[in-house]
């Protein structure tokens, strides 16, 4: 099957307003961290209501500073969802502290915020509650109980620019989020990453373990302005963004809304012209704007004679990509050896591993493609009913 037959799980959307702003980016004499940088900060905060925002190289990075700057390490606990890229658990891993896996909702597959309440103990010192596709969780409840222990709340938003919880766009909604701009990413950089907050000492602490912990960008001591010496007050990490990616960024969340509103219209046809197979889409809950990041679907496994594998590879023959989102954290090897009773308390998240699958969701996707999508989908289903 030629590339042009194949509907792949993912296209990024770029125009020549993407090409004209990254040339003029290597034209500018600055490619690494400045001007487009501070602008797409600047924008970024603007969209989202955040006091600050700081770019970085990913949302990896974004979660590993927060951690680092809640002096978060060995002997302590983080609360956070299985049911996420490993990124989220590995960061956790990193700054030398334990994650704790609760079960997620049914319906949402978000993080249940009666399981974080019930996990947490005097170790505790953080929650990372991820947006899980882009539907917010349910950001109210779980701050009451951030609040009522005294712990930080650092929001994974990888998959939630453009969402909006109870009237406030996610970004402004607790102490510290994290948004990621991959290439699969409602809006992307290519690589790159964002942390929000309204905290300024956090910032203040944050901006430097960003770029080793200088005191002063190097574009701020090459400038017109005149030279400065930098120090470095503690060791940081190389976590910046480049102005070529912020480049594109700049333009890209230009598009952000319409992105979102071209992914609720697809999302629309597919739990239409899906409503009568053997497949579950997820509940949303009220008063929200979800940014459709991916469109999941769960399979209704007794009712098929095959299992979520075979029937991707048979898409995949088809010529349909698709994707899986996610393997839950506690079933990979590394975790398994570290959290080795972790199973025990999530059937949720760990059915959900079993049966999920993401369908193709992009602002570029056709009406054609889509149509096809549907109807292979639903001859391999149909063909493998009980």
């Amino acid at each position: 099957m030629s590339d042009h037959d194949y509907i792949h799980f993912h296209r990024y959307s770029f125009g020549p307003e993407e090409r004209e702003a990254v040339l003029a980016a290597l034209d500018s004499g600055w490619i690494t961290k400045g001007p487009r940088v501070a602008e797409f900060e600047q924008q970024i905060a603007d969209y989202t209501g955040a006091k600050h925002a700081l770019a970085l190289n990913s949302c990896t990075a974004g979660l590993h500073l927060a951690l680092r700057a809640y002096d978060i390490g060995p002997g302590d606990e983080v609360i956070t969802t299985p049911l996420t890229f490993v990124a989220t658990a590995n960061v956790i891993v990193h700054v030398g502290a334990q994650p704790v896996l609760v079960d997620v909702d049914p319906d949402t597959l978000n993080i249940d915020p009666e399981a974080i309440a019930r996990a947490i103990t005097p170790r505790t010192k953080a929650i990372i509650p991820v947006h899980y596709a882009g539907q917010p969780c349910d950001m109210a409840r779980i701050a009451e109980i951030a609040k009522a222990h005294r712990i930080p709340i650092i929001e994974d938003a990888a998959h939630a620019i453009g969402s909006h919880y109870h009237g406030q766009a996610v970004g402004s909604l607790t102490d510290v989020t994290v948004f990621s701009f991959y290439a699969t990413k409602n809006i992307t950089t290519g690589e790159g990453g964002m942390i929000t907050t309204h905290n300024d000492e956090l910032m203040a602490r944050l901006r430097p373990l960003s770029l080793h912990g200088l005191s002063q960008d190097a574009w701020k001591r090459y400038s017109a302005q005149g030279f400065r010496h930098y120090t470095v007050e503690e060791p940081g990490y190389k976590y910046n963004m480049t102005d070529i990616a912020a480049a594109l960024g700049v333009i890209q969340m230009k598009k952000c809304d319409t992105f979102t509103a071209r992914r609720q219209e697809r999302v629309q046809i597919y739990q239409q012209a899906l409503s009568h197979l053997p497949i579950s889409c997820l509940g949303s809950i009220p008063d929200i704007v979800h940014s459709h990041h991916l469109f999941p679907i769960r399979l209704q496994l007794e009712a098929l004679s095959i299992g979520r594998d075979e029937l991707l590879s048979n898409l995949q023959a088809e010529g349909i990509g698709t994707a899986v989102h996610f393997i839950p954290i506690h079933r990979h090897p590394f975790y398994q050896r570290l959290l080795p009773e972790a199973e025990k308390s999530l059937p949720i998240a760990t059915r959900a591993g079993e049966d999920l699958i993401s369908l193709p969701l992009y602002p570029d996707l056709t009406p054609t493609q889509q149509e096809r999508i549907i109807g292979v989908l639903e001859a391999q289903l149909k063909k493998s009913l009980r």
